[in-house]
């Protein structure tokens, strides 16, 4: 079988291929994965969701540029690791379908990742963000 599952396609060795090429190649590469994710992966396509409402959010929080950075860097990071996570199930599943200890370990470590990292991402949010919405929230008329 060939480059990405396409027996036509054979893989060019890397110094035949450089440059600006190779780099055009990589972000189809990348695009292709990320439509595959959005169309595939349900819990991506909600972390993406949050992204671009909390995202925004941050922007017009009272936080200093560095927390505004943190505070989408977080979620970008729960969205890394969902695209790692998703790449080890899909990994596992080509190898066998076959229920194995070791294939459900890895499943699970990977989800355990998503977890942690959205209660990294939930922690920071309501440190940095917290205290701003609280002010912004008390001056709403009641």
């Amino acid at each position: 079988m060939g480059v990405r599952g396409n027996p036509s396609v054979t893989a060019p060795s890397k110094s035949a291929k450089g440059g600006v090429r190779r780099l055009l190649d990589a972000c189809r590469y990348s695009y292709a994965g990320f439509r595959h994710a959005l169309r595939n992966e349900a819990a991506l396509r909600q972390e993406v969701l949050l992204f671009v409402v909390l995202a925004p959010v941050s922007a017009i929080l009272q936080v200093t540029r560095v927390e505004h950075v943190l505070l989408v860097l977080v979620l970008l990071l729960v969205l890394l690791v969902e695209f790692l996570n998703s790449a080890i199930e899909a990994a596992v599943d080509r190898v066998s379908t076959e229920i194995h200890p070791l294939a459900a370990q890895a499943k699970d470590l990977g989800s355990a990742a998503v977890l942690l990292s959205l209660l990294m991402a939930a922690f920071a949010w309501v440190v940095i963000a917290g205290p701003s919405a609280w002010v912004f929230l008390r001056r709403l008329p009641r």
